[in-house]
């Protein structure tokens, strides 16, 4: 299993966090959505735009599952890996510690750079953005092993609270 789980919507930092705390603890990093990329050999948003949100979730779910069977690795999920309920009972039944990088809107809205490839934050980004990660915050919280408000915090910062919280 994981050494750890990181959880947060859009923008939170769980990629760059991810691999930055991987290389730390000299473990393998494993992205979902990367893992999806590449087994599927195309772009998340274009399996949304060609196949629909169902077939994409599949996929997710499948990459979850596998990476969750990964010994000694830093998981980040996609934003809305966790939002299943068949995710958040694999969640739950994992024993490694999830980590909810909670982030407001000013702070993800420059990460996130709404003009790219975001399928579900097409119409609206900013308010699709604070739509999905209010919808999507108490089911976050309800995983989260730790919550780090990681808004006024450096990349160095984030990886060295969650290497004090092991």
């Amino acid at each position: 299993m994981p050494r750890l789980v990181l959880i947060g919507p859009p923008g939170c930092g769980k990629s760059t966090v991810g691999a930055a705390l991987a290389s730390k603890l000299s473990i393998e990093f494993i992205d979902t959505d990367n893992q999806i990329e590449a087994s599927y050999g195309h772009k998340i948003s274009d399996i949304f735009v060609d196949k629909g949100e169902a077939f994409f979730r599949d996929l997710e779910f499948a990459a979850l599952t596998q990476s969750l069977s990964v010994s000694d690795c830093v998981l980040s999920l996609g934003g809305g890996a966790p939002i299943a309920h068949r995710a958040q009972e694999l969640l739950k039944a994992c024993a490694s510690p999830i980590f909810f990088l909670d982030v407001s809107l000013s702070v993800a809205a420059p990460r996130v750079g709404f003009n790219r490839d975001r399928p579900l934050l097409l119409s609206n980004p900013r308010a699709q953005w604070q739509s999905l990660a209010e919808t999507r915050r108490p089911i976050y919280e309800s995983l989260a092993t730790f919550v780090i408000k990681v808004d006024s915090m450096s990349v160095e910062e984030v990886v060295n609270e969650i290497a004090a919280k092991l």
